[in-house]
């Protein structure tokens, strides 16, 4: 063969892969194995459609099982790119900087082993970057909140991308940058509901655009793709995992993913089979949701978590039948503390005088005060030496002898009764034991989670509505208990859980009107 014949060939090899980044992969690709060492990068169908997608989207969020070489065909896209386009730059943030370094350092293995005609000079080769004499350049960085930010950049990698810290940060900044033309793809396997994974990956489903720019383009990768995978394999991760991490790392499923204080399963049950539309919306806003009137042969516990009303907090305001283990109403919205607690009034008064629980912590303590203004008799009352509920120590020390005087009106959370709180919230919903009807209420729990140790919302993200029924389901066990040894918890609560008997007399009471503390009459109608 002739030196022009072989210039030639070349020269024709070249252009077909700057065409085909699928044959240039496989042909001239090497991977580094754990096993075999070093091996032809040869694509499985569901990578090489996978690759298809990167070429023809800009925008691309793969949520994918482990270990399906995913990063590696990702990283190979992006030498392809630095190769044969000027001036490509790739920044590559991952949840740690070694994360992120160890894709770049896939490039470099694949460089490496190119043939010499279609490598170009190196520039730079350092532990978070590779540069090439064309002005293209790999970079990787950790998840810092103003990672996504840069002058110029032609492709945005982030991997693992539901469990990057400042990830919403880092996704508001680099949306600037991609603005002006940049690509960008999402790689992660998924972490739960609520975090900003899941919400790009749900408008994505759906088509919606992200904030101006291009829709993106979900690739959804399911373990059985992968050729190697059987039902075996399967259910081997879940004998080495565990079932939540299994699920988590395997089944691309949201639900049953992440962290979630109440069980991935059981949120997905209340999900397909409780939740419904209420029968009456109340107030201006239509945010006093009713799924039950009231029974007058039922008692009711109404429980409110207070917020100052002027920030980005929310007050909620849960009602649940304890007759039936039922959820019957439900206010979320913001309002004045003081306003609150004319709120809860009416509607504690509304079921049946309802044992009213009203979390009296810092600001809560104002609602509370409005609730005693406007002589509201069934208040929860917690003892002032110990400000946990525990029908033990009520025995042990005669606690249904105190007085008022011994008391704080109102709820409070403590670092001693706040696990027990999480707790009963855990074992109720995973038990199926309380009829939640609440979309809110169940949004709220998909993103309560175990952060650092700690139940609580994900960042930007609420749980006003779960501590409020937590309260309620807290409050509602220890009442029971105290009344089946013939104690109360507070002086009114003696007859909270004793049957109460409709009659015409009750009937005559207007439920939205109450005395203020000088006598007259006010009307709390207009709340509502």
């Amino acid at each position: 063969m002739s030196e022009l014949n072989l210039k030639e060939q070349v020269r024709n090899e070249y252009i077909r892969c700057t065409q085909d980044y699928s044959h240039a992969i496989r042909k001239y690709c090497k991977v580094e194995h754990p096993i075999e060492g070093i091996i032809p990068f040869n694509l499985y169908p569901f990578q090489d459609k996978t690759l298809q997608q990167l070429v023809q989207h800009r925008f691309n969020i793969i949520l994918k099982s482990r270990q399906m070489g995913i990063s590696t065909l990702v990283a190979s896209y992006a030498l392809m790119n630095m190769l044969f386009k000027d001036n490509y730059k790739v920044l590559v943030i991952a949840t740690t900087q070694d994360v992120a370094k160890n894709l770049v350092h896939k490039v470099k293995v694949m460089y490496q082993k190119l043939p010499s005609w279609l490598k170009t000079k190196v520039v730079d080769n350092n532990k978070l970057e590779l540069s090439f004499e064309n002005g293209s350049v790999i970079k990787a960085t950790s998840s810092s909140p103003t990672a996504g930010r840069s002058e110029a950049l032609s492709l945005l990698i982030i991997d693992e991308a539901a469990f990057v810290d400042s990830m919403e940060e880092i996704w508001t900044s680099a949306k600037l940058t991609l603005a002006t033309g940049g690509d960008a793809i999402l790689l992660s396997t998924p972490n739960g509901v609520g975090n900003i994974f899941h919400t790009l990956w749900a408008q994505a489903d759906e088509g919606v655009n992200s904030e101006g720019l291009d829709p993106f383009n979900p690739i959804k990768l399911n373990w059985d793709l992968h050729p190697d995978r059987d039902q075996k394999w399967r259910d081997q991760q879940t004998q080495d995992l565990g079932a939540r991490k299994a699920s988590q790392e395997c089944d691309c499923d949201f639900l049953t993913s992440g962290h979630t204080v109440v069980e991935g399963e059981a949120l997905k049950w209340y999900g397909e089979n409780m939740i419904k539309d209420p029968i009456e919306t109340r107030g201006e806003l239509r945010d006093f949701w009713i799924w039950k009137r009231v029974d007058y042969t039922h008692d009711y516990i109404v429980s409110a978590d207070v917020a100052r009303g002027d920030g980005g907090d929310d007050s909620a305001i849960e009602v649940i039948d304890v007759t039936t283990m039922e959820q019957v109403a439900e206010w979320i919205g913001q309002v004045p503390p003081r306003t609150l607690g004319q709120m809860a009034v009416a509607i504690a008064t509304e079921y049946n005088s309802a044992l009213l629980v009203i979390e009296n912590k810092n600001i809560g303590y104002d609602a509370v005060q409005e609730a005693i203004d406007t002589g509201y008799s069934n208040l929860y009352y917690t003892y002032r030496s110990d400000n946990y509920v525990d029908p033990a120590k009520h025995i042990a020390k005669n606690y249904d002898l105190k007085q008022k005087k011994d008391m704080v009106p109102g709820f409070t959370t403590t670092t001693a009764n706040r696990p027990m709180i999480i707790n009963k919230v855990e074992r109720i919903f995973e038990q199926r034991e309380l009829k939640m009807y609440s979309k809110r209420l169940h949004n709220q729990l998909l993103v309560f989670v175990w952060l650092r140790g700690k139940a609580q919302a994900r960042p930007g993200r609420k749980d006003d509505a779960v501590m409020a029924i937590g309260i309620a389901l807290f409050i509602k066990d220890t009442a029971l208990k105290m009344k089946q040894l013939g104690l109360g918890i507070t002086e009114k609560a003696l007859n909270h859980v004793q049957k109460k008997v409709y009659t015409p007399q009750r009937m005559n009471n207007d439920y939205w009107t109450m005395k203020d503390p000088r006598g007259n009459t006010i009307s709390t109608k207009w709340l509502l």
